[in-house]
């Protein structure tokens, strides 16, 4: 356990070190809340449009996809990562190590993970002074449900990152994957308000679910589009399939 531990303290050392990520992670997600959220709250801003939202306010609605969508773009970069470590060699060292290959990338992604659920910490507080009817109460299981979703995209961001040499290919891979998601994951409208092919695709997305159980512990479960033991449901699953993708992948890695 050793090298696991090893690896997860290595990610968080990583990130303490990287200003540049740590500046993204609050000035991304507050631009969305306060060009895009405030912005809009305005123009919704009336009975029937709250109707379409639950009955709470556009940046309350807001707030919950903003959180989710942090956790879930910050969990790729866990695959940029990567391709940097075999672009200098740290990638070797650990393929070559006489540690366990599946403990050395399960520390990775755990490391990630907590590394991610942090930066999702610092947005819901300070999503709590511009939206106030978002629940305190929800605070812990909304982060559970993040630390999810991050191992979820973390494994298949590191998956896919095995199968590449780029760092810029990764990212152009990641942000055609990225947006088209995160509109389908009902992040900033309800998934009912869709066309019917549209509502077919949110189904199967998997940041889906965060959002949905997210903003239910956060706003309400009048909110919410799925119940919770469907969102865990999913969620526990697709972060199961992601670890074991994950770590077979690393398992049969070569050094090239």
């Amino acid at each position: 356990m050793n090298t696991f531990f090893t690896m997860v303290y290595r990610q968080i050392l990583r990130f303490s070190r990287s200003r540049s990520r740590i500046a993204g992670m609050f000035i991304n997600p507050l631009i969305w809340l306060v060009f895009f959220g405030l912005g809009w709250s305005r123009v919704f801003d009336n009975p029937w449009a709250k109707a379409i939202f639950g009955g709470v306010d556009y940046l309350t609605y807001l707030s919950p996809g903003i959180f989710a969508m942090t956790v879930f773009n910050m969990s790729f970069v866990s695959g940029v990562s990567l391709i940097w470590d075999k672009q200098f060699g740290f990638f070797k060292e650990v393929l070559v190590a006489p540690a366990s290959r599946r403990l050395s990338i399960m520390g990775r992604i755990v490391g990630d993970g907590i590394v991610t659920v942090l930066q999702g910490f610092i947005i819901l507080f300070l999503t709590y002074f511009l939206a106030e009817s978002l629940k305190i109460s929800g605070l812990l299981p909304a982060l559970i449900v993040g630390f999810l979703m991050s191992i979820t995209i973390s494994g298949f961001g590191i998956t896919l990152a095995l199968k590449m040499e780029s760092t810029e290919g990764f990212q152009i891979i990641m942000m055609t994957l990225m947006m088209p998601l995160i509109f389908l994951s009902g992040a900033m409208y309800p998934i009912d308000s869709m066309p019917g092919w549209m509502k077919m695709l949110s189904y199967i997305n998997p940041l889906t679910y965060a959002v949905d159980a997210s903003r239910g512990y956060l706003v309400g479960t009048q909110v919410m589009k799925f119940s919770f033991k469907m969102d865990w449901g999913i969620l526990g699953l697709l972060m199961t399939g992601s670890l074991l993708l994950a770590t077979e992948t690393f398992e049969r890695a070569r050094i090239s």
